[in-house]
């Protein structure tokens, strides 16, 4: 059945020695079991290179388009990149050379193309081959799969590769004093040229040195106090202090934040203006009063960014800390996004100040409450500023609740509650006010007779008797005149 002719062996692999005297009776089933039991797919060709039959040993490649190979040429069903393998994988099996893996794309008329990996013996005198091949689909899939991870985390590597450069080149040539400490060990570990040319001498050799080297004494502990509460706060408040050379005087802020698992501080330095240098005693209360008070209070660009808040306004907003809402629009967090907001813009940049502003606010976990806005603009600030005081009414009883008593019924007081209630609000309760009014006139035109009344109006006893007690209007006690 198989030719003895040596194979020319161009590797460590070693065949069984005796094989042409174990396998040479064996029958050519059992020979075509074992072929199809080896491999996924095994082709059997002449001399010629026709493909006289075909073993599949992989239900996957089962089908009719690989039984359309059986009577053509091998070559001309691969694909053209793959021919030149096709001719070499012949001619080394009909000169007996031991045989070696190549891939080979085979095809189909439908256009189906699957990837095979094969190797090629010679099996009769009269040049008969076997190529037994190997589906390569799925190693295939996985290399595509390999390459495609490859390139994204180069993708990925890349674009951090960036993120560093920006923040180093900003970092660098930022001209604020900022130095870099490590929240755990206080020690600095950057310290960018402005904060170096600032700490001068101490500033050279503070690179992983802890960050007090750099403070005069009397500053040091306001200083470790500073970083103790931005490192638990996350934020600290600007503080003054005195840097190691003992004569330059400067604001600290400090605040917190994390690279992978470690935690950082921020530290940044600006000179004392001294425009802020003395503050009056009875401004200063002030601002603390502003500070600690129940009402919110906010102030903002002329555009309505958040510049600074009190504590109440945070608490409103449901915000942690004032760095959280430095930056963002007011109206972030107003009750309809892009109407209020720019109601309340316009009104005090126009009139240079507005009160009572109907509204409500959003917190950041989607709390709402009533409230009421009143502004001013103080376009000479320095920068130019809106301020907002704003008061919590959600435990007042709403202008619709009173709205039978005490809602306007002149155009002008309507036209001033625009602005402080909605106009679905303002629609429904005006013509609650002109149903009571016409009730009541019916009323007295017909002496308290409701049967009249009713009739009058064009409703029935039932309907007016109803509307009565909506309106809460007369004794109902009982359905006589």
């Amino acid at each position: 059945m198989f030719s003895k002719r040596m194979v020319i062996s161009r590797d460590n692999t070693r065949p069984f020695k005796s094989a042409h005297k174990t396998f040479d009776k064996i029958d050519g089933s059992i020979v075509g079991a074992l072929i199809a039991s080896a491999s996924d797919l095994a082709l059997l060709i002449d001399k010629k290179g026709m493909i006289k039959d075909v073993s599949i040993g992989n239900q996957d490649l089962d089908g009719p388009e690989i039984m359309e190979w059986v009577g053509k040429p091998w070559i001309e069903t691969v694909a053209i990149d793959s021919r030149d393998k096709v001719k070499e994988v012949l001619q080394e099996a009909a000169a007996n050379l031991e045989p070696r893996w190549r891939h080979i794309n085979q095809t189909s008329s439908s256009g189906l193309q699957i990837p095979i990996g094969y190797r090629a013996i010679n099996v009769s005198a009269d040049g008969k081959i076997v190529a037994m091949g190997r589906d390569l689909r799925t190693i295939a899939a996985a290399q595509q799969r390999l390459v495609e991870a490859q390139q994204s985390m180069e993708r990925e590597y890349l674009r951090f590769r960036l993120a560093e450069t920006r923040y180093r080149f900003l970092f660098q040539s930022s001209a604020e004093a900022i130095v870099i400490v490590d929240r755990d060990t206080l020690k600095v570990v950057e310290i960018n040229p402005s904060a170096a040319a600032l700490l001068g001498d101490a500033g050279k050799r503070m690179q992983g040195r802890p960050f007090i080297e750099g403070l005069a004494n009397k500053s040091i502990e306001q200083g470790q106090a500073l970083l103790s509460k931005a490192s638990n706060l996350g934020q600290a408040e600007a503080v003054r202090i005195k840097l190691a050379d003992g004569t330059t005087e400067v604001n600290m802020v400090a605040s917190l934040f994390r690279q992978d698992t470690t935690a950082h501080l921020l530290v940044r330095f600006s000179p004392v203006e001294t425009s802020n240098l003395l503050i009056p005693k009875a401004k200063s209360n002030l601002l603390k009063v502003l500070e600690a008070a129940p009402e919110g209070f906010v102030v903002t660009s002329l555009d309505g960014r958040i510049l600074t808040a009190n504590q109440t306004f945070l608490e409103f907003a449901e915000l942690a800390t004032e760095e959280q809402a430095r930056g963002e629009l007011l109206d972030r967090f107003l009750g309809r996004p892009g109407v209020d907001f720019k109601v309340l813009i316009a009104n005090v940049n126009e009139h240079g100040s507005v009160r009572l502003f109907a509204t409500s606010m959003r917190g950041e976990f989607g709390t709402q409450m009533d409230v009421e806005i009143s502004g001013v603009a103080v376009p000479d600030g320095d920068p130019p500023c809106l301020g907002f005081i704003v008061h919590n009414i959600a435990g007042r009883v709403s202008v619709a609740q009173n709205a039978t008593n005490e809602f306007p019924r002149s155009v002008t007081q309507m036209r001033e509650l625009v602005g402080r209630a909605p106009l679905k609000e303002i629609v429904r309760e005006t013509t609650d006010v002109i149903e009571r009014l016409c009730i009541e006139a019916a009323l007295q035109l017909t002496g308290d007779n409701r049967a009249s009344a009713a009739e009058m109006l064009g409703l029935s006893r039932q309907g007016l008797y109803d509307k009565l007690r909506r309106h809460g209007l007369g004794d109902l006690g009982s359905y006589s005149n």
